[in-house]
């Protein structure tokens, strides 16, 4: 175990200076991390082996860092600072998700009715199309220190689109569950999973908050969260291995919620004070989760890639894109979120694969589709990776919002 944990702490290592060669082009340096994290990983050399990466030490620490890392929107939801533009932010959301749920549906629907497959399958690939990562696209924010309207958007947005992402996925996977196997899904699963990981966040990150209130100085207040943050994760491990055994835990959820809770109890200035000091633990945090993402993809898929993947960025692409661009210009958001919003909002690898890997299970008796899904999907999570990261970055150029390009 000793001879595993050094050796991925050399992959972090390894993929930071892989982050700081990309800058020297001009790139996020997420997109050194994310190659990194390919070609060290168990699918490349194997510095992070696959018996290391399934095991409870490496799962307890990426989790920890998943519900560090959720300290990063959460702090964004702020009541006084969202209520202005809470409308516009919840239909824009709307509208790209299903949009992009409504396209990529359509548009496979019809490739698979001319090629005798399953109609239905199409809609499997839409509800695992319209889930946007956070990760890649924030972690960019972060690097250069955007500011704006398109920055001020997509922050809380990464946190309904997550929401929307499981209320669409498992509804269509239900329907899929009837026609496939005449098995029947508890529907009442579904507000489940999106309220418990909302719940649990709820009582540490108050008591977090009464904390912080009292607290004065930085070894105060990076305590006090750090041991809010062990809380939180704790909690989701106890409650899901006990009375959730069935659901899989969403550890970002919980971050953003226990976050959420402690930044609208203290004031602006207290909260500047904490992000400042929080910001060395949140960039260790990123790069474990974005290391661990790309530890996830198989490069080797790219070779095997064929229509279908390109069929499915593009049309995933055009319906983040247009689905965002559309619901800004209704709600008269300003122009560059009309613009480019869209352009931030396709990172797509860590919640496709935790979908496709559901649905799947969902296709198991009939093997053939499970090929198309699992060959359409991987591969497309490695291609699609690679470009929606710098297609984010030049996103933010474009709108203006980059602070810092040194």
């Amino acid at each position: 175990m000793a001879l595993e944990c050094i050796q991925w702490i050399g992959m972090l290592l390894a993929a930071y200076l892989a982050g700081r060669l990309v800058r020297l082009l001009k790139l996020p340096a997420i997109l050194g991390w994310l190659i990194a994290g390919m070609f060290l990983g168990p699918y490349g050399l194997g510095l992070l082996s696959e018996e290391w990466a399934s095991g409870g030490v490496y799962k307890a620490v990426v989790n920890w860092m998943t519900v560090a890392f959720g300290i990063m929107l959460g702090t964004e939801l702020v009541w006084r600072k969202i209520r202005t533009y809470g409308k516009a932010l919840a239909v824009t959301t709307l509208t790209q998700s299903l949009g992009t749920f409504v396209i990529v549906s359509l548009a496979f629907s019809i490739v698979f009715a001319l090629s005798g497959i399953p109609v239905y399958l199409g809609f499997v690939f839409g509800s695992i199309a319209l889930a946007t990562a956070p990760a890649p696209a924030l972690s960019i924010v972060r690097e250069f220190h955007t500011k704006g309207p398109v920055t001020d958007t997509l922050l809380p947005m990464s946190v309904l689109d997550d929401i929307v992402g499981i209320v669409v996925f498992f509804s269509v996977n239900a329907i899929v569950t009837k026609i496939v196997s005449g098995g029947s899904f508890s529907w009442g699963l579904i507000p489940v999973m999106i309220f418990l990981p909302i719940a649990i966040g709820i009582l540490p990150g108050w008591l977090c908050g009464l904390a912080l209130k009292k607290a004065k100085t930085r070894t105060a207040v990076l305590a006090t969260v750090l041991i809010g943050v062990t809380a939180s994760e704790i909690l989701t491990w106890f409650i899901y291995r006990t009375a959730a055994s069935m659901l899989s835990p969403n550890y970002l959820l919980v971050g953003v919620s226990f976050s959420a809770v402690f930044s609208n109890m203290i004031t602006d200035r207290q909260l500047e004070d904490l992000n400042h000091w929080y910001s060395p633990i949140l960039t260790v945090s990123i790069l474990g989760a974005i290391v661990d993402l790309g530890s996830q993809l198989d490069y080797h898929l790219v070779l095997g890639a064929g229509l279908y993947t390109l069929l499915y960025i593009v049309f995933r692409a055009a319906g983040k894109y247009f689905g965002a661009r559309f619901g800004a210009k209704i709600m008269h958001m300003p122009e560059t979120v009309q613009k480019y919003l869209g352009l931030t909002l396709l990172p797509h690898s860590g919640v496709s694969l935790v979908f496709t890997s559901i649905a799947c299970a969902t296709l198991a008796s009939l093997p053939n589709l499970v090929t198309i899904v699992q060959g359409t999907i991987a591969a497309a999570a490695v291609i699609n990776e690679i470009i929606a990261v710098i297609v984010a970055r030049e996103g933010f150029r474009l709108s203006g919002e980059i602070q810092k390009t040194s």
